[in-house]
């Protein structure tokens, strides 16, 4: 029996690591991230003790190539220290984060199917959500047409909640019943431009005292956008996205909410073969939202599937984790600069102004106020540093000035003056190119 044994697993690791037959790549990478919070994510009230913790992400990766066809799976553990006893026998915590297969056809074409993260541009509107421990991935299939620097992907997905024997009401929280996606991107000279059109079909159900289903239905959501155009010449460039949203909510109001940004980036070379670098980007991001006293019209803007921590400062205030969703929207003018001493530490400064896109009002009175529409500033400060090509270092962080208007349209009385987070993580990353995670710039 051992001998069978034996000559079975010898056979399998002849087969897997043969370059005759298969290619097998197995890594991984482990993020661990101890934060401070005291305002992240949402302001913190007086008499509030702020939040200390240590959590972490270990993922292990490994793909399958065999002729034009690729697997690829990768499962991950994702805790908070002391979250689970010493001695136990089982936990909620490992899960897939990604599994696909991927066939190419012909030169050009190739097709991809199963859970993926679909992770496009500046991943402000569909992004992998690195900087979240989870992370993000879809149930979806996705074909590729690549020439050179012109890329074209489509593809669409329908969900259930299980295999069941008759159709059954959706009840996955935050996800879409169907999905069509569309995207083109190619580079002309100094020129980068991408184009994406997505549909997002969300399930509404209508049930009754007793819980009884009534009535269900989908109801769409469309995003037709340019997440990508920019002109770079010398050391300059200019960034632009735009994004529009229109059909309908899944509560069934119309849909017109748009989002565009407009950003300067220029690069001062110090010291370019030494890596000093000194970065520089100035600009402003409008996303628009829905007045609070009400309006027929849903005219807030959603992100849906992107890295939003990325944007409008680093505590999450806007579009993490379902913060000011059909709100007000926001206006974000900011300022960046990053300082490179060498190719492996940097030191980075972010500053915003956030200001309500729409009318704020304070309510329950004889008579709505309408308020200032200066939501506060915000300064984030990020270390990051490369200690090998397997490990590294990032730290950072943030304080938020809050108004009162952002106090009051998000319902808290009686907030701390100090709203402030501060983090410290460290990255073992010993295959990947990206060294840090949730940095822009």
């Amino acid at each position: 029996m051992k001998i069978r044994l034996l000559t079975l697993i010898s056979l399998v690791l002849t087969l897997a690591f043969s370059e005759s037959y298969a290619q097998f790549n197995l890594d991984g990478q482990i993020l661990q991230r101890s934060e401070f919070r005291n305002g992240f994510g949402g302001l913190i009230r007086e008499g509030q003790d702020p939040a200390l913790f240590t959590a972490h992400r270990a993922r292990l990766q490994a793909s399958y190539q065999l002729d034009n066809l690729t697997f690829y799976m990768s499962v991950q553990d994702i805790r908070t220290w002391g979250s689970t006893p010493q001695v136990k026998a089982t936990d909620n915590f490992l899960s897939v984060h990604e599994a696909w297969a991927q066939i190419k056809i012909g030169d050009y074409w190739s097709v991809k199917l199963g859970r993926q993260e679909l992770n496009y541009d500046n991943f402000r509107f569909l992004g992998n959500l690195d900087w979240a421990l989870q992370a993000r991935a879809h149930d979806f299939a996705l074909a590729k047409y690549e020439k050179e620097d012109m890329k074209f992907h489509f593809g669409g997905a329908y969900n259930q909640a299980s295999q069941s024997l008759v159709d059954q009401p959706f009840l996955i929280p935050n996800q879409y019943k169907v999905a069509q996606m569309a995207r083109y991107e190619n580079k002309w000279g100094k020129i980068s431009f991408s184009a994406l059109f997505w549909n997002d079909g969300r399930e509404w159900q209508n049930f009754d005292a007793n819980g009884n289903l009534l009535d269900k239905g989908v109801r769409y959501r469309s995003t037709l956008g340019v997440p990508t155009l920019k002109y770079n010449s010398g050391n300059s460039q200019i960034a632009a996205f735009y994004y529009h949203q229109f059909g309908k909510d899944v509560s069934g109001r119309n849909l017109n909410a748009y989002n565009f940004s407009l950003a300067y980036n220029h690069v001062i070379p110090v010291d370019r073969e030494a890596g000093k670098l000194w970065t520089l980007s100035l600009g402003t991001e409008h996303i628009s939202g829905t007045s609070n006293l009400g309006d027929d019209v849903n005219r807030s803007y959603n992100p849906l599937y992107g890295t939003n921590h990325l944007f409008n400062g680093y505590m999450d205030l806007f579009f993490v984790g379902g913060t000011h969703e059909n709100s007000v929207g926001v206006e974000d003018y900011f300022l960046r600069s990053r300082y490179a001493f060498n190719k492996n530490f940097f030191l980075q400064g972010d500053y915003h102004l956030f200001y309500a896109q729409n009318d704020v009002f304070r309510l329950g009175q004889p008579e709505a106020e309408l308020l200032d529409s200066f939501f506060g500033t915000e300064l984030d400060l990020t270390l990051g540093w490369i200690v090998t090509d397997a490990f590294s270092i990032q730290a950072g962080y943030s304080q938020f000035f809050h108004t009162d208007t952002f106090a009051t349209l998000n319902g808290v009385s009686n907030p701390k003056n100090a709203q402030n987070w501060a983090y410290l993580m460290l990255i073992f990353r010993p295959t990947m190119k990206n060294k840090f995670v949730g940095i822009l710039l």
